[in-house]
């Protein structure tokens, strides 16, 4: 949604040799980023993301960035900078490029090839510039040098983008894991030395960062999910973003290591994992993924099932499975697991799909289980932590 704020009037005149930096979207939302920055008559676009609707909002497939600002300037934009591949970061780049499909995107291997993927769909065939960690740009007027960044999506990165009004960094999202899955940290070192050399506008963004302490290492992850595969008797469907590498990784090592084939399912979770594989992100074992249709062959007790809706997404396929709108069923013994962390907002839909699930049977595994599922002893799946309470908060 948007929040205009009319009192605030048309801006002025770009004074001669000013820098104007305009969200037109992400700011005070988590969703739909996208900020544009405005020097000597030209634009350089950073990220260009969606926002998905909420439950007040029925009929509503997805809510776009204001290109209302931009739209009789589409010649004076230099490039779109995508920090990662997240859908609140790139989704809504083939909307942006319907207007003007000739604008340059510029960002990691990871993060082009599945904004690539996505504009297939669109017929659209982009123009890209790779780009990586320590590589400095001329982008137009805009000098943009890029920083890795430590994220729950492989290839983050960070800009630091430098006009003669002065130097702007968006870190884009980040997190400070310091034992990650790939040993890509993020480089406090290059923020520290563009701080010395002066950083005149920092956008920061980083979901829960005002929550104290540390987060905890994506390493962890994998004794809770080895523990609930040991103590699960049937099967194991996992939800998780369709972008998550690294958290898909584990799954496919637990399932490797209990002895159990792993299916993907839905069209965003199969080209994802797809991409990643094919660039080397992911590893697959021979013969561990098979084709959902195939898994009725197999016995309960060795089928994996990885899936959209972590987030409650009323199209996504736990949803559907928790609305018994899905061809995949579920029954009671059946454990699911919630393998990505609760967006602030997204609470009452997670709740929901949490409770559908649990009247169907299912065993569910979330973040607020999580914790003491792992830290007790295998156990036949019929005796693993339920969700009544979560049922009552709702």
């Amino acid at each position: 949604m948007s929040h205009p704020h009319p009192e605030l009037g048309t801006p002025p005149k770009l004074p001669k040799g000013a820098l104007r930096v305009t969200p037109l979207g992400g700011l005070g939302e988590i969703g739909r980023n996208m900020t544009v920055f405005e020097y000597g008559g030209r634009l350089l676009i950073v990220d260009c993301g969606v926002l998905f609707p909420e439950e007040e909002q029925p009929g509503i497939d997805l809510i776009l960035p204001d290109f209302t600002t931009i739209r009789d300037c589409l010649d004076d934009i230099e490039g779109i900078v995508l920090t990662h591949g997240h859908e609140d970061h790139i989704g809504g780049v083939p909307y942006l490029l319907r207007l003007k499909p000739d604008i340059p995107l510029i960002g990691s291997k990871l993060t082009l090839a599945l904004i690539e993927a996505k504009l297939q769909e669109h017929r659209i065939r982009p123009y890209t510039l790779e780009v990586q960690e320590g590589q400095r740009e001329r982008i137009g007027v805009f000098d943009c040098e890029f920083i890795a960044v430590n994220h729950s999506i492989p290839d983050a990165l960070a800009v630091a983008i430098r006009t003669p009004a002065g130097m702007a960094v968006a870190t884009g999202d980040f997190k400070m894991d310091q034992l990650p899955l790939d040993g890509r940290l993020t480089d406090l070192h290059a923020f520290a030395r563009l701080s010395e050399e002066g950083i005149d506008l920092l956008l920061s963004d980083s979901t829960n960062a005002e929550v104290p302490g540390f987060v905890p290492p994506e390493r962890d992850i994998s004794n809770v999910l080895r523990t609930v595969f040991a103590n699960a008797q049937k099967r194991i469907i996992v939800a998780s973003f369709a972008s998550h590498v690294h958290r898909i990784q584990q799954i496919l090592d637990a399932a490797h290591e209990y002895g159990r084939r792993v299916a993907f399912v839905g069209r965003s979770m199969v080209r994802n994992m797809g991409i990643a594989r094919d660039l080397g992100y992911l590893t697959v074992p021979a013969g561990l993924v098979v084709d959902v249709k195939t898994l009725d062959d197999l016995p309960d007790d060795e089928v994996v099932l990885v899936c959209t809706g972590s987030q409650g997404e009323p199209m996504a396929a736990l949803s559907r499975m928790a609305n018994r709108d899905h061809q995949i069923r579920i029954v009671p013994g059946d454990t699911v697991i919630l393998a990505s962390s609760l967006i602030p907002g997204n609470e009452n839909a997670v709740y929901r799909v949490i409770n559908g699930l649990t009247r169907w049977g299912a065993n569910v595994v979330h973040k607020g289980n999580a914790r003491s599922t792992s830290r007790a002893t295998p156990r036949p799946a019929s005796c693993c932590t339920s969700t009544t309470s979560a049922s009552r908060r709702t």
